[in-house]
């Protein structure tokens, strides 16, 4: 199959943005997939949820690819590519890529810089997944240049609002001006607890405001203790818990995107 690329993003923080990213490409490569997850945040925390607990200690991250695109420097593609236990790759971040904005501001073709890095390794995978800082600034925009479609993590503790429209506007923009095949993916509902009147209410804003122009997955991820308990241990919730409910909706929701093309 073709490599697709999905952007994971949203500029608001707490919305399970990582842990979606890590758990949907555990997933599709229990399903047999070849994955490559990209971290695109400063702060690592995908890198660090997978075991890499020093990133900063890591030789060649990201960063240093883009670097090599902006200096126009002879980098191996697949250098720094980490092989995880549980069968995908993951190219790292660290602190590195906090400094970089400006250099990217300068380049030429700036939204095109991970693109130009990506485009080099695409063929050796199914899916390559991008975990985005949560900003709508210049790395979310290379991500979503780089990407077929974003995916939206929205969590079930507030409603949405202007932040999706923000989101949105940004991703319409990409699709019209830079990249016409970017799709979004589609509206994920995180963090859902049950008991919660609001997460219900939540939901149903969502399905009711979105729901005719973008899809809004069947797949809901749960709240759930074991979740919040893996980026500790360097392992996804397949690990951790694979008989609970979170594995089981992360399951659901990579079948639901391979079934999307």
């Amino acid at each position: 199959m073709t490599c697709k690329t999905i952007a994971v993003a949203n500029q608001k923080g707490g919305t399970g943005k990582t842990a979606t990213t890590l758990s949907l490409g555990i997933a599709l490569a229990k399903l047999d997939k070849r994955v490559l997850l990209v971290d695109t945040d400063p702060q690592g925390d995908l890198t660090k949820s997978l075991g890499w607990s020093n990133p900063d200690s890591l030789e060649i991250t990201v960063a240093n690819h883009i670097q090599a695109v902006i200096d126009g420097i002879d980098l191996q593609a697949r250098e720094g590519i980490l092989s995880h236990k549980e069968g995908i790759d993951l190219m790292p971040a660290n602190i590195d890529l906090a400094s970089m904005e400006m250099g990217i501001f300068m380049a030429m073709s700036r939204e095109q810089i991970l693109n130009t890095w990506l485009s080099c390794i695409k063929d050796s995978y199914d899916y390559v997944l991008i975990d985005c800082a949560p900003t709508l600034g210049i790395l979310p925009v290379n991500a979503f240049v780089a990407s077929d479609s974003v995916l939206i993590p929205v969590s079930a503790e507030f409603l949405p609002a202007s932040a999706m429209t923000e989101l949105l506007k940004t991703i319409n923009r990409v699709k019209r001006q830079i990249n016409p095949s970017l799709d979004v993916e589609g509206i994920l509902i995180t963090l859902f607890d049950t008991r919660n009147n609001l997460a219900r209410e939540v939901e149903q804003t969502i399905r009711n405001q979105y729901g005719n122009a973008y899809r809004v997955f069947d797949s809901i991820i749960p709240r759930a203790v074991s979740a919040a308990e893996t980026p500790a241990v360097g392992v996804s919730i397949f690990a951790y818990d694979k008989r609970g409910k979170v594995a089981t909706a992360f399951t659901s929701l990579a079948d639901e995107v391979v079934c999307n093309g």
